[in-house]
């Protein structure tokens, strides 16, 4: 019996234009009255998730910040921080790479030293909290990950330059676009256990979604996981369903109603 179903955002529960389906509400609602436990495991900041999903505050699971930040019912469940001297030298490291753009991501807000509007306008969706500082190195305030953003594609360009940090910290490449850098110890799937722990669940009992490879220990950490249509090929081979429909088909949702798991209310026509 599943008691504990948890999605990734961007590409999973989101369409590619970052939306929510509107039948979504519905069906948590739906869930919840049945007693199973609904998330979002993301590597958005927790404030930014917090706001989507406003209205659900006083149940929500939050894996925030690639599962360094959990926040159930309003508290912080823990904060698994980053060495202020590592992310220093990942800053310094980015900052020596053409076309790449870094975020510091902290407990309090995230930060950047650049006001590029472009990067601002496609970075502000992931951020509620968002500051400009002049220097990322001198910022005081618990660092949870440092974040790269790469236009050019990090797995063919960026990510060559992190990748011999990988024995001692988690390089998890988030997105096309993105990676990011946090403490060895964390991760989403390292944040599920702590939470299956905690409320007494099996991994058997967890379902989970996901499609890009910050969500690899995520689905070793589910009896049940799907892999999005459109997810990243290692993803695919790891989980052990695949989604009959993507992202901007709804695929989250209407695997969960050919589950048995809720109601019928989901179909092609009100995508």
């Amino acid at each position: 019996m599943i008691k504990l179903i948890i999605t990734d955002m961007d590409g999973t529960l989101l369409n590619d234009k970052h939306e929510i389906h509107p039948q979504f509400w519905d069906i948590e609602e739906e869930l919840t009255k049945k007693g199973i436990l609904f998330a979002v495991a993301s590597g958005r900041q927790f404030y930014n998730l917090e706001s989507r999903f406003n209205r659900l505050n006083d149940r929500m699971i939050y894996f925030a910040e690639n599962g360094t930040h959990v926040v159930h019912k309003g508290k912080d469940l823990f904060v698994n921080e980053l060495d202020p001297a590592a992310a220093k030298n990942f800053i310094e490291v980015g900052r020596n790479i053409e076309d790449v753009q870094l975020v510091l991501c902290c407990k309090g807000s995230a930060y950047v030293e650049t006001r590029d509007e472009q990067f601002i306008s496609e970075i502000k969706q992931y951020y509620e909290r968002l500051d400009y500082v002049d220097d990322l190195t001198l910022i005081n305030d618990p660092i949870l990950k440092v974040t790269i953003c790469d236009r050019k594609g990090v797995e063919n360009n960026s990510y060559e330059a992190f990748k011999k940090y990988e024995k001692d910290f988690k390089v998890a490449i988030a997105s096309r676009v993105f990676i990011d850098i946090t403490n060895i110890t964390a991760n989403k799937g390292n944040a599920i256990k702590a939470v299956q722990r905690d409320l007494g669940i099996n991994p058997e009992e967890t379902l989970v979604f996901g499609d890009y490879l910050n969500d690899l220990e995520m689905i070793q950490n589910a009896g049940v996981s799907y892999a999005m249509k459109n997810a990243h090929p290692e993803i695919i081979k790891v989980s052990t369903h695949i989604t009959e429909f993507d992202n901007n088909e709804n695929g989250v949702l209407r695997t969960l109603q050919s589950l048995g798991l809720v109601s019928p209310v989901v179909s092609a026509s009100n995508i």
